[in-house]
């Protein structure tokens, strides 16, 4: 398995070489490697050494505490018979550009393994860590994603004719449209006993204690974060899913339906 980490869009979109064809260049190179003692001598043996503080040496050269710790994690995942017979690339970033979602989309399509990871970072009062994790692709129906590099035409649209895709997933005012959520809905904090009256205004804010403010506000009030996933950290109290969720299932329902949002 080879995971390429980029640290957002602007990574991405500012490199010369694209994030996809960078992590699939490093695939191809280490597919060359057939066996563990191969591995250790090329790549782990020489990460030791330039790191020994990291690690117990004891009597042992580096090689030898590679192969052993190498062995004992093929041996942990059951993965001695078959080892580096397939290569599986995990692309990872706080977002993707249209064109490696849309290369990344083909290459699924022509079963080469390869997913791509969306990592969102919250904090909780400069103590508490966690990462929001969204898998964007491989998924059932990837025609969303392909971008027409020869198409240069603009396309101008309304609200009520534009196709809804999963690059460009609805927002509340449209959920509303849907009547997946209505006006008088209780949304509540993710994990939080803060609650606000969903009111059906064109934008889908809510209003609390005599307030109104959009979702995206009363939430980051509420966390204290500089932004904030609002559909996912939104909860619909009476069904006790997030927006997010409540909006993936009614778009698969669609899907099912073959019924154009």
């Amino acid at each position: 398995m080879l995971i390429e980490i980029k640290r957002d869009r602007k990574d991405i979109e500012h490199r010369r070489e694209a994030f996809d064809f960078q992590a699939i260049r490093y695939a191809a190179s280490y597919a060359t490697i057939d066996s563990t003692d191969d591995l250790v001598k090329k790549v782990y043996a020489p990460y030791i050494e330039k790191y020994r503080d990291e690690f117990e040496l004891g009597e042992l050269t580096s090689y030898e505490l590679g192969i052993r710790k190498l062995n004992d994690f093929l041996r942990v995942n059951d993965a001695e018979k078959n080892f580096n017979e397939k290569q599986r690339i995990i692309l990872v970033a706080s977002d993707f550009d249209e064109q490696t979602l849309s290369a990344v989309a083909w290459l699924n399509s022509n079963n080469v393994d390869m997913s791509c990871f969306r990592l969102t970072p919250y904090n909780f009062n400069d103590e508490v860590y966690f990462l929001h994790t969204e898998k964007l692709l491989p998924v059932t129906n990837y025609d969303d994603y392909y971008v027409n590099l020869m198409d240069k035409s603009t396309i101008t649209s309304t609200s009520s004719d534009k196709k809804i895709t999963r690059r460009s997933l609805p927002k509340i005012d449209l959920m509303l449209e849907w009547g997946v959520v209505k006006e008088g809905d209780i949304i509540v904090a993710k994990r939080k006993e803060n609650e606000g009256t969903l009111l059906s205004n064109g934008n889908g804010n809510v209003m609390v204690n005599g307030q109104e403010k959009s979702l995206q506000v009363w939430l980051k009030e509420i966390y204290g974060w500089s932004s904030v996933q609002t559909n996912v950290f939104a909860v619909h109290k009476e069904t006790a899913k997030s927006l997010s969720q409540i909006r993936e299932e009614y778009m698969k329902q669609k899907e099912t339906e073959n019924i154009e949002l």
